[in-house]
């Protein structure tokens, strides 16, 4: 049974279990959505929300926090000045764990954490103009080859 067990272990010692969720909370931040295992971003989720809390509280002391917890000095600005703002007037859960498939060489179930709002934006397909062009142009060219046999 599973009484009173929280967290996740990863199959890590404490101190690079700690290094790793740190990485994928400050990569979280700087990319706003990162490509992991599942069990890593169910790991890295709360710690994640809790920068957000940080970000919205905005003293000295969040700033402080935050910055001994994320590994680069951009990954805070970007918290305390884009992140933060975003999620000001929402209580909670922004982030979003997708499901995506099994990784190739192994076969562990990937997943997509992400900030909600952030979502993947389609480009638009362009009309292959060029390709639609030369289409009829080579028909016109065969059609001369095989009129001078």
């Amino acid at each position: 049974m599973r009484h009173l067990v929280s967290g996740y272990k990863l199959g890590k010692q404490p101190a690079h279990r700690r290094a790793v969720l740190r990485n994928l909370v400050t990569n979280l931040i700087e990319k706003e959505r990162i490509q992991t295992t599942i069990l890593r971003a169910k790991a890295a989720r709360p710690l994640a929300e809790r920068m957000i809390t940080l970000g919205k509280r905005d003293s000295l002391h969040a700033r402080r926090q935050a910055a001994a917890f994320l590994t680069t000095p951009g990954a805070t600005k970007k918290l305390f000045g884009e992140l933060a703002p975003r999620f000001a007037d929402r209580p909670g859960g922004y982030t979003r764990i997708v499901r995506v498939g099994w990784r190739l060489g192994d076969g562990a179930e990937l997943a997509i954490l992400e900030f909600i709002g952030s979502e993947l934006k389609k480009k638009e397909k362009r009309p292959r103009k060029a390709a639609a062009e030369e289409v009829p142009e080579e028909k016109e060219e065969k059609e001369a080859a095989v009129g001078k046999k």
